[in-house]
């Protein structure tokens, strides 16, 4: 334990030293810029084998290079794939959030569980709960201290439950997510570098995140019944924890009747949806009368963030959180106030992937590499594994997972299309490593959260005593993760709805 608390301070400092990850991206744009000039003047190319045609890198210190940094730089952000996509999604979840909706269905899925179901429980929540971004954090992990300490069980221990659940299970969930908007839209980015038709849509791993959240749940349910639970028989909470009581986190009867509101209203939605898909020549199917190129399909970012604007009005409506119509464009403001972050930094990724695109760096980078893996014979699965890997080391320091994939995705995502690994495909593996290690990365702010909710229970806890509990469940997750999906792509099973994982 204490050799990997030495690694841990050597990467927090590390990371540490590492620029805000808009910096970064601005960096690499820079270094795109000089990179293009070097590489078009030693003449560098690749053949692609797509088309045969030769691709050389170009400069972007000419006079066409300029009008792309300076002509083009509104357009590159304005067309970024994964910026209208998160927005658009964001609206409908803020009025959910606003109105106390995510809120309630995270209090709502624990407070009234059967002791023996409780760990179970609190973990898939945990693991959906992604679907309410930070709130997850602030609402489930006090609360699983509290629900713990309610059946007689140790506070600590449900604590990190609900801790681990959130992070290490955060790109799986039995909903659609924000995250999967966004790693769609930027996945799509990366392979127009093959394939400029190509679109990944929100619901490519759909599938495979449901049957992950699941098998994610039950995993981490072992390791605490059978691992953590004993390392917290000797760990005395002395401490009085938050000062809410569990009786102040159970529902109360006006959001019972908005969470029954809320989802008549989703059975409506889809029931709808179901009727004007089923007759065979219905405007709602895509060409030639197909279901998984109709527009319910391509567009269901924007029907996912209208599932989560009715839902959440209603819910508002009838607790009277929002209790009129003009309060709703108030909510939705709210949402995108909270999205500045985010936009700021794809207006630097934009930037860097549009010079990487334009250079042709990404597409010869991606046909010399996979020229070499071709080569060298290796195995898909060994692919998999070393990007799992990656991702895992890179996850420590680049907690953000936009900004890790918009880093790494231009290069494997291409690269793998060459060796027919779909994009899908290359995405899922991505959110095995992406998620595994958040629990224990010094650099993630919810970890230092934990940290201080631990401290409550137990005054002289530090990081060693949340990382030796910690540490199991992302150890077992990643191990785990990583053997459904090798089981998965071995069987064939569809990522999702038109997705095929090979």
């Amino acid at each position: 334990m204490s050799l990997l608390l030495g690694f841990l301070r050597g990467v927090e400092r590390f990371g540490n030293k590492l620029p805000h990850p808009f910096w970064l991206f601005t960096i690499m744009a820079v270094l795109v810029v000089a990179l293009s000039a070097v590489l078009s003047a030693l003449g560098v190319s690749a053949v692609s084998p797509v088309d045969g045609e030769t691709i050389q890198v170009t400069s972007l210190l000419t006079a066409d290079g300029v009008a792309t940094i300076i002509g083009d730089a509104v357009d590159n952000f304005a067309q970024f794939p994964p910026l209208a996509l998160i927005i658009v999604v964001m609206l409908g979840v803020s009025v959910a959030e606003q109105s106390g909706l995510l809120n309630a269905m995270l209090r709502g899925s624990v407070t009234r569980v059967p002791a023996k179901y409780l760990t179970f429980v609190v973990a898939l929540t945990g693991i959906s709960g992604s679907v309410a971004s930070d709130a997850a954090y602030v609402v489930l992990i006090p609360l699983g201290a509290l629900v713990f300490k309610a059946v007689g069980r140790s506070p600590i221990l449900g604590l990190v439950v609900a801790f681990g659940s959130i992070s290490a299970g955060y790109n799986a969930s039995l909903l659609l997510t924000p995250t999967d908007a966004i790693l769609a839209g930027l996945t799509t980015s990366a392979a127009h570098f093959i394939d400029p038709g190509y679109v990944v849509t929100p619901l490519a791993n759909y599938f495979f995140s449901i049957c992950s959240a699941i098998v994610l749940a039950v995993v981490i349910t072992l390791v605490t019944e059978f691992v953590l639970t004993k390392r917290t028989e000797g760990m005395v909470a002395d401490g009085d924890g938050p000062d809410e009581q569990l009786g102040e986190m159970e529902l109360s009867p006006a959001e019972r009747r908005g969470l029954r509101n809320a989802g008549l209203a989703l059975l409506v939605v889809v029931a709808l949806l179901v009727v004007a898909l089923a007759p065979a020549g219905s405007p709602f199917r895509g060409e030639d009368g197909g279901i998984l190129n109709s527009p319910v399909i391509t567009g269901i970012a924007y029907l996912l963030g209208v599932v989560f604007a009715l839902t959440g009005a209603v819910f508002g409506r009838t607790t009277g959180s929002l209790a009129r119509a003009r309060e709703l464009p108030a909510a939705m403001a709210k949402g995108v106030v909270d999205l500045a972050p985010v936009v700021v930094l794809f207006f630097a990724a934009s930037q860097f992937l549009a010079f990487f695109k334009w250079t042709h760096i990404g597409e010869v980078l991606a046909i010399h590499g996979a020229a070499l893996l071709q080569s060298a014979g290796v195995h898909p699965l060994v692919l998999f594994l070393g990007l799992i890997v990656l991702v895992t080391c890179i996850n420590l320091v680049i907690t953000s997972g936009s900004a890790q994939w918009a880093l790494v995705g231009p290069v494997v995502v291409p690269m793998l299309m060459l060796l027919d690994v779909s994009p899908e495909t290359t995405q899922a593996v991505y959110r095995i490593g992406d998620s595994a290690t958040n629990l224990i990365s010094p650099m993630s702010p919810y970890f230092a959260m934990a940290l201080g909710m631990l401290q409550r229970y137990r005054k002289d806890a530090g990081i060693g005593t949340l990382m030796s509990m910690t540490l199991p469940i992302s150890f077992v997750v990643l191990v785990s993760w990583t053997l459904l999906f090798m089981a998965w792509w071995g069987l064939g099973i569809p990522l999702g709805p038109g997705a095929p994982v090979r």
